[in-house]
């Protein structure tokens, strides 16, 4: 036995894979604030309507799903180190400018203060198309921090198979994952009260720097492995242990990660295309959950300026935290437990997983009992979706080569923006109409805006398992692609 193999290990990845967490935390965040602080603060400040913000949120979802088409091959073209900061600053500078939509509505609307801008009715707002200033405004906001944020997963999807060997990044994906759950666990504790202390314009602001602090110790610490200081013989060893993995030298220059894939050349794959449908037929439903259960819980009575409101949204995020971790680690034990190689693990973890969120059509029958109840449902779906994401995610590295690695997440996550723009538009139109029509709409037994509510817990409910059966006759057993 040689002195690599009896050294002890170091665990540098491990900490590699905390900044990916932080930085997926500090991007969840960001997302929370306009949601959290839409109802009670920004909506009635601007005279917003569901459809408003349904605009607002479906044209995130919409840009970020078309750049995102993009954003994996420049991170691959740029490298994961140089590629996830400018993401990272990116986002944060659209996160902060929010901030200042009031300000540039009043200028434009020929206002003195926000004051006097609350005290005029909308049609008064009124813009192109209908839209009011600050909707586009926000809108403008929204798709800056839309370009930087999907970044964010291509990014650390790559540097999970930098750092990981198969076996393990579904875990490590878990991990840094459930940051979208912790953020959207803080969020509702802070945001509000920094709302209420110092205005919900630096609210956006506080929030939005974070993502600076970020970028400082992303530039310190992040190097390849086999440059990397940090990371000694025995680990990178294990780093690269999986079978088709070629061994790199420590001292090794070259960053060259094999042939390049082009955008259309990964239309070509049955895996792309298995990915795609995980992403297409699911991503919504997270988006769903995160942009509108404060809203939803609202509607029940709680808003989030009430301490009932935040501890739901926060029982609601804590179950998807604590559930999820573990469900990157679960195909890990038929790995090696039960012998399994690495996708059909993942693609029966999924299976289990895709199961949780039926569990999402009671939420809205048994929310006239408690409003925890929903709380705890959402959570669990919530816990599937994560579970789901992360093995979805490592799919890409079981497939792929490590070079078209982000290039494929970002084509997914196109896909999963686009089912997030329906989702989120639909909603918004939806909920009014419901509104509207009051006892007149009904839908499984609810009316109004609750049937509204039911017809969407309904899609989320049978999502996973629709999507999983596809991926199955899609890639029904492991082929990895092979470039030359």
């Amino acid at each position: 036995m040689n002195a690599i193999q009896t050294s002890k290990m170091s665990n540098f990845r491990w900490v590699i894979c905390s900044l990916l967490f932080l930085a997926t935390t500090i991007n969840y965040m960001d997302r929370q604030v306009l949601s959290l602080l839409n109802t009670n603060y920004i909506s009635i400040d601007f005279h917003w309507d569901n459809d408003d913000y349904g605009t607002i949120t479906a044209v995130f979802s919409l840009f970020y799903a078309a750049i995102s088409l993009f954003a994996g091959k420049f991170i691959d073209w740029m490298g994961t180190k140089k590629g996830y900061i400018f993401a990272i600053i990116l986002w944060s500078i659209g996160a902060c400018m929010h901030a200042a939509c009031g300000i540039a509505t009043c200028w434009i609307d020929g206002v003195d203060s926000m004051a006097v801008l609350k005290t005029m009715d909308k049609a008064s707002q009124m813009g192109l198309f209908g839209l009011t200033v600050s909707v586009w405004l926000f809108i403008g906001c929204r798709m800056i921090l839309a370009m930087g944020e999907s970044g964010n997963f291509p990014a650390a999807i790559k540097v999970t198979a930098e750092y990981f060997p198969k076996k393990d990044r579904a875990f490590a994906t878990s991990i840094f994952n459930a940051g979208a759950s912790i953020g959207a666990l803080v969020a509702p504790l802070s945001i509000p009260a920094l709302a209420d202390a110092f205005g919900w314009e630096m609210a956006f602001i506080i929030i939005g720097a974070l993502g600076f602090i970020w970028a400082g110790l992303w530039l310190f610490v992040y190097t390849k492995p086999s440059k990397s200081r940090f990371v000694n013989a025995s680990e990178l060893l294990y780093i690269e242990s999986d079978e088709d993995a070629t061994p790199q030298l420590a001292d090794e220059e070259s960053e060259d990660e094999g042939v390049k894939l082009s955008i259309i050349d990964c239309f070509k794959y049955r895996q792309t295309w298995a990915f795609i449908v995980g992403k297409l037929f699911t991503d919504g439903v997270w988006w769903f959950f995160l942009f509108w259960a404060p809203d939803y819980f609202n509607s029940l009575g709680y808003p989030v300026t009430t301490m009932t409101g935040k501890m739901l949204i926060f029982v609601l995020y804590l179950i998807v935290t604590v559930v999820s971790i573990y469900g990157g680690y679960l195909p890990k034990l038929f790995v090696e437990k039960r012998g399994m190689n690495p996708y059909a693990g993942r693609m029966r973890a999924m299976l289990i997983f895709a199961f949780f969120p039926i569990f999402a059509m009671f939420a809205q029958p048994l929310s006239g009992i408690s409003p925890w109840i929903p709380a705890i449902i959402i959570g669990i779906a919530g816990a599937g979706h994560q579970s789901w994401s992360a093995n979805l995610y490592s799919t890409i590295g079981d497939m792929f080569p490590k070079s078209a690695v982000a290039t494929i997440t970002g084509i997914g996550t196109m896909f999963g923006g686009l089912c997030s723009f329906a989702i989120n538009k639909g909603s918004g139109v939806l909920f009014d109409y419901a509104e509207a029509q009051g006892d007149a709409f009904t839908f499984f037994g609810e009316t109004g805006k609750p049937a509204g509510y039911m017809i969407v817990f309904c899609y989320c409910a049978v999502a996973y398992l629709i999507g999983w059966c596809i991926m199955k006759i899609l890639v029904p057993k492991y082929k990895p692609v092979i470039v030359e």
